[in-house]
């Protein structure tokens, strides 16, 4: 019982770290997750079940707390959302029909040019802007698709191309790509338990985890510096790209 509680009390820490992440950068934390929860020992497929269940919770809380705070225009986000939704959907057929490493090569070039463009674009922002609903469908079905087909959050994928295509300011970027989480952990989590490899129990304690530090995240991204969240935006994504180009090689 000693054992169990403190291991319990460990998956709750996790989600504590997952869950800042994910409200301060509007990532849904399966990148920080995954490896951790590897190192402690799990298979990597219940890794991700695990990761992919504390996603629904830090996602929807943080979501809610930033359309409390006004950084996330619904009627878009829904919008991407529901693209996300639908690639996500056909992710298998593409698993089944596409190479891989094409995959990820493509992703891999698409965030080259995102890092580099990102790097030189102005982080203030200049004035209201008016997306465009059939763009941003698109972009999620292709987000959806190709990034979860090789295990990539989608969210690192969706924001420098809202910053740097679609004109969002930084800020409502980040909120729109923690939303966007939403609809790719709901489709990730109705595969995975389909395929029972989701560990309920240490899944809701890392959930319960990212409930309470989730918060402390979206509190934080509001009110620093853009130039300083462009940075960690920025390094996210370089992280992000080792990684790829990692898989890439592997």
């Amino acid at each position: 019982m000693e054992i169990l509680s403190v291991a319990s009390i460990g998956y709750v820490c996790l989600g504590l770290f997952v869950g800042f992440l994910s409200g301060f950068l509007g990532i849904g934390g399966g990148a920080a997750a995954v490896p951790i929860l590897v190192f402690l020992g799990f298979d990597v497929k219940y890794a991700i079940g695990v990761s992919v269940l504390q996603m629904m919770f830090s996602s929807v809380y943080g979501s809610l707390l930033n359309l409390k705070n006004k950084t996330l225009d619904l009627k878009p986000a829904l919008v991407l959302g529901s693209g996300g939704f639908c690639g996500a959907s056909a992710s298998g057929f593409i698993v089944a029909s596409v190479p891989s490493k094409f995959l990820l090569l493509t992703l891999i070039c698409i965030q080259i040019f995102n890092v580099i463009k990102l790097f030189f674009k102005n982080p203030e922002p200049k004035g209201a802007h008016n997306p465009s609903l059939v763009p941003l469908f698109f972009v999620g079905l292709f987000v959806g698709a190709v990034a979860i087909s090789v295990g990539i959050g989608g969210s690192v994928i969706i924001m420098p191309v809202l910053i740097n295509f679609l004109n969002y300011d930084i800020k409502k970027a980040i909120s729109t790509g923690l939303f966007f989480v939403i609809f790719s952990s709901i489709s990730g989590f109705i595969s995975l338990t389909l395929q029972g490899l989701v560990q309920y129990e240490v899944g809701v304690l890392v959930g319960i985890g990212s409930l309470i530090s989730v918060r402390f995240g979206v509190a934080l991204a509001q009110k620093i510096d853009r130039a300083i969240q462009k940075r960690c935006l920025l390094a996210l994504i370089c992280t992000t790209l080792i990684i790829m180009i990692n898989k890439l090689f592997a």
